[in-house]
């Protein structure tokens, strides 16, 4: 439903703070819109194919280093591409305190926003599978976009919102406990597993052995739950494999990382100083990040974002909250706001962005090549020409939202 034109994303409750609603203004923290902000832009850049250019400089290890962090690892590790998706669901746990503490000062009742966040997780899911069917000829049930992972885990969000602290931080053991050892206890791939069956090379560098086969690509737990649910939908063909190795069960340790940004904003919603808020967030980010790296370095539990494991759980959230830290400290502590503006502006209409990503990015693409693509190509060559197709398109998308964000137009599901 679409009010007056002003709809909020699920990780932005309110529309920009006015200067004179002081109270407004006080409890919201713009380091948050700031971060969503740089999170959508990283999701944007994907519009430069950094990636390819860098393979016109293969002995640059400048270019090495863009290219790993402006695309997914094949499997184990992690890149800055890979803290898309936790940094944007994270942020949603982070925003939660500060939506119900705002609803319940609007005099909103329990019972009426559980329907609401029914609502909206009814809302994500459906968003998710229609922008992944676009291109389909018919409904494309699938369950790992963004936007889906979050809609199955919001409710159950919602719920530990009005909990304790103490609840929150053991359901999110709970989860990172369980979901390892649903993946230990599944029989691991024989040594006669067909993996070209489903779509991995018997020789493909990054297959375990031992022990850590339990979490080899579309051999696993999860591959095995979707060859079951996913097939309950219309299809055009049955489900085998995901190429890339997603999946839909990826949303119960999704839900462990927004969990992970619910105890933050309450943190920062607490009555702490901002040094204390601030040594809080470092400590603690420095901690998930060092306890992910063990489970992998002990054998205990890769580091894999395709299937999001639990050590893939703690070490991007700890890498996340440590980011977060880096805005909180620019932005809240040293009251540094002007130069985060542009990333605000876009992080208040991050569902905006989502949508427009996926259904006007080809379209103003082959618009500015068919209308400067040659002269951009004269000046740049076509190695840097999708570099400057890429940016020309951000910045498209960028004073649209700038007018949006003018005339106080939100995205608000």
């Amino acid at each position: 439903m679409i009010e007056s034109a002003k709809i909020e994303s699920p990780v932005a409750e309110t529309p920009r703070p006015e200067p004179e609603r002081k109270v407004e203004t006080a409890s919201r923290l713009i380091s948050l819109d700031a971060f969503r902000g740089l999170v959508m832009i990283l999701m944007l850049a994907e519009q430069m194919r950094l990636p390819e250019v860098a393979r016109a400089f293969p002995h640059s290890a400048v270019w090495r280093f863009i290219a790993f962090n402006t695309e997914h690892v094949e499997w184990q590790g992690c890149s800055l591409h890979d803290l898309i998706q936790p940094g944007f669901s994270f942020l949603v746990g982070a925003a939660l305190p500060f939506s119900i503490a705002s609803r319940k000062m609007k005099g909103q009742t329990f019972g009426p926003m559980l329907g609401h966040a029914v609502w909206r997780a009814l809302l994500l899911i459906s968003l998710g599978i229609f922008l992944r069917s676009l291109s389909a000829p018919q409904t494309y049930f699938t369950f790992e976009d963004t936007l889906t992972q979050i809609g199955l885990g919001y409710v159950f969000l919602f719920l530990l919102g009005f909990s304790r602290p103490r609840t929150q931080v053991i359901t999110l053991v709970l989860i990172l406990i369980c979901f390892w050892a649903a993946f230990a206890l599944f029989p691991a791939p024989s040594p006669q597993f067909d993996y070209a069956r489903v779509g991995v090379s018997q020789n493909w560098s990054h297959n375990y052995t031992g022990f850590l086969s339990h979490w080899n690509k579309n051999s696993n737990l999860s591959w095995a739950f979707d060859v079951w649910f996913l097939n309950l939908f219309p299809r055009e063909q049955p489900f085998v494999f995901n190429e890339g190795g997603w999946s839909t069960l990826s949303f119960i340790p999704t839900l462990g990382t927004m969990i992970l940004g619910l105890l933050a904003g309450e943190w920062l919603k607490g009555k702490g100083s901002k040094k204390q808020k601030l040594r809080g967030l470092v400590i603690a980010g420095t901690g998930l990040l060092l306890l992910g790296l063990v489970c992998q370095w002990v054998g205990i539990c890769p580091i894999v974002k395709r299937v999001w494991t639990s050590s893939y759980t703690l070490y991007s959230g700890g890498c996340v909250v440590l980011i977060l830290a880096g805005f909180y400290t620019l932005i809240e502590w040293k009251g540094w706001r002007r130069w985060a503006f542009p990333l605000v502006v876009v992080g208040l209409n991050s569902i905006a962005v989502y949508v427009m990503s996926w259904t006007m990015s080809r379209f103003f693409s082959n618009a500015f090549n068919r209308h400067i693509g040659r002269a951009i190509s004269a000046m740049a060559g076509p190695t840097f020409q999708p570099v400057l197709n890429g940016f020309a398109v951000i910045l498209i998308f960028w004073f649209i939202l700038f007018w949006m964000y003018h005339r106080k137009i939100f995205l608000r599901i």
